[in-house]
């Protein structure tokens, strides 16, 4: 027996954004952390260097922000950017110029503190 997908509707979303340098991957949740769209800059045709560009970066956060919209009847979101790839000021740019209403954006990009012991020095 197949289970039936029942329509669910979600006013306010998060939007998870990793910005990579060779690709850049978009979760868009709801509240509890649930997915419900994931894309891919690879998911749309993109291979190679073009992966790693702003215009991929663009294609694929669009696509997702219209089949959560679409789909989920999204709204209101929340943005949390990860990394410092080319994709990062792109995807932005995409989710202002929507018609959802952005409530915050967060920068969750991880930041070493101090980091891990450097190798020895090398003798030659």
């Amino acid at each position: 027996m197949k289970k039936k997908k029942t329509a669910k509707t979600v006013e306010k979303a998060k939007i998870y954004i990793t910005a990579t340098f060779n690709n850049t991957i978009i979760t868009i949740s709801d509240e509890k952390g649930n997915p419900l769209v994931i894309g891919s800059c690879g998911m749309h045709g993109f291979s190679g260097t073009r992966k790693s560009t702003p215009y991929a970066a663009t294609i694929t956060i669009d696509s997702a922000l219209k089949k959560a919209m679409s789909e989920y009847g999204i709204k209101r979101v929340d943005v949390f950017i990860k990394g410092i790839g080319p994709g990062r000021e792109a995807s932005l740019r995409v989710i202002k110029g929507s018609e959802v209403e952005l409530d915050k954006i967060v920068d969750v990009t991880p930041i070493p503190h101090n980091g891990v012991r450097p190798p020895k020095i090398r003798r030659v």
